[in-house]
Formats: structure tokens, sequence, C-alpha cells
């Protein structure tokens, strides 16, 4: 079942055109990575999604609903959202931060019941982060900050979660426990994920853990879908996209059978 689509999308800022002929769907369960540089419009298409920003041509859809025809809270209750950076303004605590991502579910003048914080301990738990609950948001680290994000996103529960370069800040470890707490999740609730990312080996991650994923390389205005990660990710690819020559290794891991993973090699001459 096809849960977003999005159908002959075009975004410009004034004369600057962003994106344009943009199509792809994603179902229930699945995940898109799309790949793409710095300043290739990413973030721009997330806008869109989110309905931030409005196409200025074609349509997306959230179930059989077009965005544009939902209300902020009806798009909240679907998709939430982990951006690359969260400025930190106001001294909340780390509970107070996970427990706005229910607002999509209260009224306006009542506050989170105790579902709501049992729901908010349980992740912490999960992450191994329940030693953050009492701490001021303001005084986390750039990683703390992002995995704080993440669990938010989580305790929203809708079917869609969209990430900007979630890993973005993270350490080998908690770079880890992330994918990790997305497949589980992807696996267990069905959720369907959209992840902007840097890393190419996200995608092969997620497949070498039994995740549907579908990968978008995004560049010079297009998306080009280009199939699964082991469709999609050879070398002649990636040394196309990125200008890197890489090498795709496999591993037999016990108890996970045959990984793939891309080892870079050297950078190309940009000119050729």
């Amino acid at each position: 079942m096809t849960i977003l689509a999005l159908k002959n999308g075009k975004f410009s800022f004034g004369k600057t055109q962003i994106f344009t002929e943009v199509n792809f769907s994603v179902s229930k369960g699945e995940t898109l990575c799309i790949l793409g540089p710095n300043g290739c419009g990413k973030t721009t298409l997330i806008d869109c999604i989110l309905g931030i920003n409005t196409l200025h041509k074609g349509e997306i859809r959230l179930g059989d609903n077009l965005v544009t025809g939902l209300s902020p809270r009806q798009i909240a209750q679907m998709i939430a959202y982990v951006p690359q950076k969260h400025v930190r303004h106001f001294s909340f605590s780390v509970m107070d931060i996970l427990l706005m991502g229910r607002a999509p579910y209260t009224s306006f003048y009542s506050a989170p019941d105790a579902a709501d914080i049992e729901i908010a301990e349980d992740i912490l738990d999960s992450l191994g982060l329940y030693h953050l609950k009492n701490r001021d948001y303001t005084r986390l680290s750039g990683g703390e900050t992002q995995l704080v994000m993440i669990m938010r996103a989580l305790i929203q529960d809708t079917p869609v979660i969209v990430m900007d370069e979630p890993t973005a800040h993270l350490d080998f470890k908690h770079e880890l426990i992330v994918l990790e707490t997305i497949v589980r999740l992807v696996k267990e609730r069905g959720l369907t994920l959209v992840m902007a990312t840097h890393f190419p080996n996200h995608a092969f991650y997620l497949e070498n853990e039994g995740i549907p994923v579908q990968v978008a390389f995004m560049d010079r205005q297009k998306v080009h879908l280009a199939g699964s990660p082991s469709a999609a990710l050879t070398e002649d690819n990636l040394e196309s996209f990125y200008r890197v020559k890489t090498s795709i290794m496999t591993h037999t891991i016990p108890g996970k059978g045959l990984v793939k993973q891309i080892i870079p090699i050297q950078t190309m001459d940009t000119d050729k």
C-alpha cells in the first residue's frame, strides 16, 4: 500500500529552480534513501513533503489525502520529522522536549498524561539514554541533541518518519544505535522512512538488515530512482555520481549472512 507519493513535483525560490519533474512513491514498511551533495535541494524537498513549502507544480499525497488539504495537526499525526540541526533557545528538560512529540494528540489547553510519559520513558530506556531524562536540553552535546530529536519523532508515533541526515552529529556507537533502532521500529511497527543522507552505506545497512529500501540520487534539479541498494550502489554509479572511486565489499557475518559495504578508495578528477 502506497503511503507517501510525489507526482510531477516542481519547486523554485523566485527564479531559481530547485527541482523539477520529481516522482516517487513509498509503501508501508519501505525506506526511501535520498542521496545527494550539499545544496542539491534535499532539505527543500523534505520541506515540501512536510507541507512547509508548497509545490509550484505537481502533488504530494499521504495515503489518499493531498498534503495541501491537510491541517498542520493532521500532517503531524502522519509524519514525524528529524531535522539536520535543531537550534536550542530555551532551557527545557529532555523529558519536556520529548513530550512535545505528543502535541498532535493533545488539545490546546491539555497536558501530556501518564501514558505519554510512559511512552517517553520507554524510548529513553530502549536507547540507553534514561540518564538524560532531566538534563537541560540547552546543555547537551550536538550528538545528544540529535538523539533527542530522533526520540521525539519516535514518540510522535506516526506511520511515516522523515529524517534529514539523522546521524550527522553522532559518534560511532550512537550512529549504530540510531540505525539499529530504525531497523527495529520499521520491522515492528511497519514504519515508512524517508531519509536524506550523505552516506550510501546507510542504504546498504538497512538492506543488509532485511528492510525494503529504494535509493534515489538527487542532483541537478532531478531525483533519479535507482532501485534497491544492491542494484543502485554499484562502483560505476558511485564513481559517476560522487566522483569517488570505491570498492563494494561483501562479507559473511555470523548470524547475518552476506552483508555489503562501500569502501572509498580515492576521489576522482572532477574535470573528467
